[in-house]
Order: structure tokens, then C-alpha cells, then sequence
């Protein structure tokens, strides 16, 4: 075999090998997220946390059920622009709930509100009532994020919230974690809480590694006729 053919072998060897590879990672990235999802439908089946138990650092606790009673800081209410519920554009009302019987407070991201098509600025009324209520929802990492350019604003209407700069700009003492409210404060409150499910994105995942697999099965192809088969139906 000449240098020229082993130089084709090798290449078309590390062609192969390489886009198995990347199928096999795919595979195993859907795994991974599979994985995930029991675990998260394995945390909301256990009994939910009241105030005593909440982890000062969130240890271990995000995706669990709560059910808390506190007070809300109204006055540090942030509206999270550019959330669509429902197929219409709002935003999300994110509000920190002052935890009764403790000094520390947690960010609850209430639910979603119309946005005014003819003024951005136009808030619209929800009702925030001012004595202790009573807090169902789930433990997230921190609110929903979209992506965005540059530093985010710190004012009432905003693209992100950071849980550690907000604690640091309300003088509050926020836990690490933030809770999606499921079941209403009382009172009906004008929010709408339809929260998606999470998508695992699994078909992208199976369809990203039949890609990988389908070009490795390509390359491996190629050689064989280029290599072996159409040699010998050349020869007389």
C-alpha cells in the first residue's frame, strides 16, 4: 500500500472515529437530561418545605415544593420584561417575600401580567396585599433569565435579576434561591401562572446524533468504494 492510500486510510479512520464520538456524546447528553428530569419529578413529590426548613444556603433544596408565609417588599416589586404567556407579551412579576418568624427574605417570581401595547411603561395593577400570606410554589435557582448585551438595569422594569446584586441593591437578606409561585396568595391576584414544562430537548439531541452517526457511516462508505470497490471494477 502506497503512502497516498495510508494517508486516505488514516484520515478516513480519524473521520470515523471522530463523528461516532460526537453521536455517542449526543446520546449520552440526552441521558444526562433524562437523568435530570427524574430527579426533578423525584424532588416535587416530597413533602414541601415550610419556613424552618428553607437552607440558609439553598443546599440541595432547588425543585422542592414550599408552601411559606411571609410579607411582601412591595416597594422592591421588578417586572421582567420580555415574557410571553399564552402567545401574548408581558412580563414576569418577581417580588421578595419577607419569611415570617426569620430575617431573611427569598425572591418569588409571582406570575405573569399583559404588557400595554401602547405604553412599555404602563404597568398593569396587581394586587399585592400588605399582611401575611401564604406562599406554594417550587424552588428555582434564581428567576428566568433571557439572554442580553452588556449590564442589565436596575430599575423597576428590567430584561434579568441577579439574586445577589438585588440583594445587594435592596438592603435585603435574600436566600440563594428563588420561588415560582404555583397557587395563588390569598386573594386572586391577577397573575397568570401557566408555567411551560420544561423542555429537555431530547428530539434535538437524538437528531443531532443520527447526523453524527449518518456522516460517519458517509465517510466510512466512501472509502470502501473509493478505496476497494471501484479499484477491482476497473481492472480488466
Amino acid at each position: 500500500m502506497t503512502a497516498r492510500r495510508w494517508l486516505i486510510l488514516a484520515a478516513a479512520l480519524l473521520g470515523a472515529a471522530l463523528t461516532a464520538r460526537l453521536g455517542v456524546w449526543q446520546l449520552d447528553r440526552a441521558a444526562q437530561k433524562i437523568a435530570l428530569q427524574a430527579a426533578i419529578d423525584a424532588e416535587a413529590v416530597r413533602p414541601a418545605l415550610g419556613n424552618a426548613e428553607l437552607a440558609t444556603d439553598g443546599a440541595g433544596q432547588v425543585h422542592r415544593q414550599v408552601r411559606l408565609r411571609g410579607r411582601w417588599v412591595a416597594e422592591r416589586t421588578v417586572w421582567l420584561d420580555n415574557r410571553p404567556m399564552d402567545g401574548r407579551a408581558g412580563f414576569h412579576v418577581v417580588t421578595p417575600l419577607r419569611l415570617a418568624g426569620r430575617g431573611d427574605a427569598v425572591l418569588v417570581e409571582r406570575g405573569w401580567a399583559p404588557r400595554d401595547p401602547y405604553d412599555r411603561k404602563h404597568l398593569p395593577p396587581v394586587d399585592t396585599p400588605s399582611g401575611e400570606v401564604e406562599v406554594v410554589g417550587r424552588l428555582a435557582a434564581s428567576p428566568s433569565r433571557l439572554y442580553q448585551l452588556g449590564e442589565g438595569s436596575t430599575g423597576t422594569i428590567r430584561q434579568n435579576l441577579d439574586p445577589a446584586a438585588f440583594a445587594v441593591e435592596s438592603g435585603l437578606a435574600l436566600l440563594p434561591l428563588t420561588v415560582v409561585q404555583t397557587a395563588p396568595a390569598g386573594a386572586q391576584d391577577g397573575l397568570l401562572r401557566h408555567w411551560p414544562a420544561s423542555d429537555l430537548g431530547l428530539q434535538k439531541h437524538y437528531g443531532y446524533a443520527f447526523q453524527w452517526f449518518a456522516l460517519c457511516a458517509l465517510i466510512l462508505g466512501l472509502y470502501v468504494w473509493f478505496q476497494l470497490v471501484r479499484p477491482r471494477l476497473r481492472k480488466p
